[in-house]
């Protein structure tokens, strides 16, 4: 080891520990005084800092003073209230560790000691009295050297973390490359990666000295949760932030839900077992929330444990039978039925064209109401809100309903003459169908606008040469004295006007006007006529509706009953499956609904708010400080 002088070198011994996290190891007291600022710090992890070679000479004495009493305060942190100590519960390795700290520190500093003040001679009596080898001498006063250092710098064992990910080390880096990768665009290749590790900057960062290769940065982007995939035909695109959507979600359709929210029962956590009234004069609010699901006769489970040379029998091809249902649920009451169950707004339906059709706009107009008969009949001392999907099923207007979206700017021609396709349906009001599959239609006049002064506007000339005819959006803007929008084009191309435009086109210009804004579905008709209100969900935001976390559970349920090709079963099973779902799970999904909604509320994306309402299940609200935590986690 060299002499005992009280001079040395500070080089870090080749084995001495790289730290991991502290809470691996036990409980460190809260506060730990820093020999030079007084301040309190929370104990971190970091890495060694590169071997100091300049001599330098032994701490000074009230410095070990106070790193002894700092070191004696993790082996023993006093109670809280009362003598004595706690526990610590520290890590074996850790505990040897500090004690011999200790013993280092007191031989140097106690006055009483044969090695007071002398800092060498001090650690070599130190691991002669521990049965240590002479090399332990420099290991345990690199240890009280970086201690004095910094005192939540405590000698961790590192054993079993010679495989461990620098990710996993420092989440500041890994969160560094999902911010340059996002950047990058939507396709990116596990060569940036490991282009952008091999930046000086982050060559500094980790301590690196030479670029990481092709199959570490493959396995770190599968650890960065990122998978090689081939991009789809085009069968779905997610508009889930899409400038429209968003608009419709924070001006419409939040608004609306905050009105309508104030007045409904809280089924958070507490309360998932009775039933709290809100507030207030007014009477309370029940939402029933709509939609359909599709099982399918060979959906079952395809995995499991099985044991070595157990037979494998070969699941059925294809997706067998298929039966649909459509339904409403509320956190109150679960499915819209009676009370005594005799009557339902539940509808089974076997789709396709050589089975009972397609379910139509029609056929939810008709389940709705049924079901508002059954509201009246049996819950008539509360109001009821429906909360429907933003599909075109349920958002259809009457098809001769006010829309600038396919009218020619000018006057039809005899012989061709512009009208709005409908279907051609039969007496029963459903569709009906060439031979080719392909539903037949005619051409109807549109209904009369309304011109600014409140009379009718006939779309089609009614006297003279051109009686019948179409009229054109470029005639129609000049009767309601719109001449210069008139002379604009038809549409601007694709009808994917500038941001913010009302006067590009003849047909925004149109697409505008009062009376053609005002036009309101057939579902929100019906309904108004008996006093319930409708709302429509955002497109592309199937989490705010909690009906589908319902089909999700009585899918799971229903993938254990035994497998079936006959529909009876199919059906039978699938009723089974949708009334084992408990109650208290449906107001649990609701509440998880309730928060995606403040969270749009409160401005987060969709990818924040998932963050957030996994963090925060119980209530149905987030706390106020939820901002702040994204900032800390590094999501905002």
């Amino acid at each position: 080891m060299g002499s005992l002088n009280d001079t040395e070198t500070t080089h870090t011994p080749p084995h001495i520990p790289q730290f991991k996290n502290a809470t691996n190891f036990g409980t460190i007291p809260e506060e730990i005084s820093h020999p030079f600022d007084g301040q309190t710090e929370q104990p971190k992890v970091h890495q060694r800092a590169a071997p100091d070679t300049r001599f330098v000479g032994p701490p000074d004495l009230e410095v070990a003073r106070l790193a002894l009493a700092d070191v004696k305060r993790i082996l023993k942190p006093p109670r809280t209230s009362g003598k004595g100590y706690k526990d610590p519960q520290l890590h074996t390795v850790l505990r040897e560790r500090l004690e011999g700290m200790q013993r280092l520190l007191w031989a140097y500093v106690d006055p009483q000691s044969p090695t007071h003040g002398k800092w060498i001679a001090a650690s070599v009596h130190v691991a002669k009295l521990l049965e240590k080898k002479p090399h332990y001498a420099q290991v345990v006063r690199q240890r009280a050297r970086d201690f004095i250092d910094d005192p939540t710098d405590l000698p961790y064992d590192d054993h079993g973390t010679a495989n461990e990910s620098i990710l996993d080390k420092d989440e500041g880096i890994a969160q560094d490359i999902h911010v340059h990768l996002q950047g990058i665009g939507p396709l990116v290749r596990a060569k940036d990666l490991v282009e952008f590790m091999d930046t000086p900057e982050m060559r500094k960062r980790t301590g690196f000295t030479k670029s990481i290769n092709i199959v570490t940065a493959q396995r770190w982007m599968k650890k960065l949760d990122y998978r090689w995939t081939v991009d789809a035909k085009g069968q779905f695109v997610d508009g889930h932030e899409r400038a429209d959507t968003v608009a419709y979600r924070q001006h419409v359709f939040l608004p609306r839900w905050h009105k309508v929210v104030s007045r409904t029962r809280d089924w958070s956590k507490q309360y998932e077992n009775d039933q709290p009234l809100p507030q207030g004069d007014e009477r309370h609010i029940v939402v029933w929330f709509h939609d359909e699901s599709t099982f399918y006769a060979n959906d079952r489970r395809k995995g499991g444990w099985r044991r070595l040379g157990a037979s494998i029998t070969p699941y059925a091809k294809g997706e067998g039978a298929s039966q649909m249902v459509v339904d409403m649920v509320s956190p109150e009451y679960g499915w819209l039925r009676s009370p005594d169950g005799t009557e339902a707004a539940r509808i089974l339906f076997k789709a396709g064209v050589n089975r009972e059709g397609y379910f139509t706009n029609a056929d939810i107009i008709t389940q709705v109401k049924r079901s508002m008969d059954i509201l009246e009949k049996h819950y008539p001392h509360e109001d009821h809100v429906f909360i429907f999907d933003n599909a075109t099923t349920h958002t259809k207007r009457a098809d001769n309903a006010l829309s600038a979206r396919h009218m020619p700017k000018g006057t039809s021609k005899p012989g061709a003459n512009w009208g709005v396709e409908t279907p051609v349906r039969d007496s029963h009001g459903k569709p009906l169908y060439h031979s080719n599959r392909k539903i037949m239609k005619m051409k109807v006049h549109m209904k009369d606008g309304q011109l600014p002064d409140g009379s009718q506007q006939s779309l089609y000339f009614q006297s003279g040469e051109s009686k019948g005819l179409f009229k054109g959006m470029a005639v129609i803007l000049e009767e309601r004295g719109l001449t210069e929008e008139a002379k604009l084009r038809s549409q601007c191309p694709n009808f994917k006007c500038p941001a913010g435009a009302t006067q590009c086109c003849c047909r925004r210009v149109l697409y505008n006007q009062p009376d053609f804004r005002a036009e309101r579905s057939l579902l929100e008709i019906e309904c108004d006529k008996r006093g319930f209100q409708v709302i429509f969900l955002p497109k592309f935001h199937c989490k705010l509706n909690f009906i589908e976390q319902c089909w999700g559970y009585a899918k799971r349920i229903y993938r254990h009953y035994p497998a079936s090709s006959k529909e009876a079963d199919l059906e039978r099973n699938l009723i089974a499956s949708l009334e084992s779902i408990p109650l208290v799970s449906m107001r649990r999904f609701y509440t998880r609904s309730c928060q995606f909604m403040d969270a749009y509320d409160r401005g987060l994306t969709g990818r924040q708010s998932a963050w957030a309402t996994k963090k925060y299940k119980g209530h149905r609200v987030l706390p106020e400080w939820i901002l702040e935590e994204l900032y800390a986690a590094g999501i905002m």
